[in-house]
């Protein structure tokens, strides 16, 4: 994982899940390249960005939807 300090120079299309729909709170993905993808806040598009691997960031989502990290309220 690397950190970016302006999500906004990255030359990727940021799009968020089709699922958050109009709620503000989600974060964007943007493909880098074959291997690389970015992660950012939406609220926030000047803002850092974090660089994952694509199996990182694969292997992040399937354990988070297999409720892995617990859940905060």
């Amino acid at each position: 994982m690397s950190h970016i300090g302006d999500a906004a120079t990255l030359p990727v299309t940021w799009w968020k899940s089709s699922a958050s729909a109009a709620q503000s709170e989600c974060v964007e993905c943007g493909i880098i390249d074959d291997q690389h993808v970015a992660v950012r806040d939406s609220k926030n598009p000047n803002g850092p960005a974090l660089v994952f691997s694509r199996a990182a960031l694969s292997a992040f989502a399937a354990a988070a939807a297999a409720g892995e990290f617990g859940c905060i309220e």
